[in-house]
């Protein structure tokens, strides 16, 4: 498992003090305002302030003074140390976690890794592009078991998704 886990990406400088805009890569925009701390391209950062908005989250980093210095930071993520990362809940993982994961079906066919997790709002949606391009709903009717520890989930096996009749 990463060390690191990302929670943010900063979009753009905003205003004229050296402040950037952050889109959350997190389902808690909130948790921006209990960040001490951040690393971006592996180099630790202080946090000054932070205000939240609806979707997005201002922030002012240690020695980022002007728009000049704001705009070093555009398209950088941001991360922060598996330790301080939120609480999940039971049967709750994270999007990076579940990244290159081996997708198998309860046959034991290799389906193969998830590129992406889709957030539709409903459900999250698995994205294998290789070998085969295959969209799958995590729900419990399908998602059989995910083992992060192992790097392997189950799903059940669905004709459609397959070439066989």
């Amino acid at each position: 498992m990463k060390k690191f886990l990302t929670i943010g990406e900063i979009t753009k400088p905003h205003g004229i003090k050296g402040e950037v805009k952050v889109f959350p890569l997190t389902d808690d925009i909130a948790r921006f305002k209990r960040l001490k701390r951040v690393f971006i391209d592996g180099k630790e950062v202080q946090v000054i302030y932070v205000t939240v908005g609806n979707d997005r989250a201002i922030m002012k980093l240690e020695g980022c003074e002007s728009v000049e210095d704001a705009e070093k930071f555009r398209k950088k993520t941001m991360e922060v140390p598996r330790e301080e990362a939120v609480k999940l809940e039971e049967d709750a993982y994270f999007i990076e976690d579940l990244k290159d994961c081996t997708v198998f079906d309860s046959d034991g066919k290799e389906l193969g890794q998830i590129s992406e997790v889709i957030q539709t709002g409903a459900n999250d949606v698995y994205w294998i592009k290789k070998p085969k391009e295959l969209l799958i709903p995590v729900i419990r009717d399908v998602v059989l078991d995910v083992d992060i520890e192992k790097g392997r989930i189950v799903i059940k096996p669905l004709r459609e998704w397959t070439d066989e009749d």
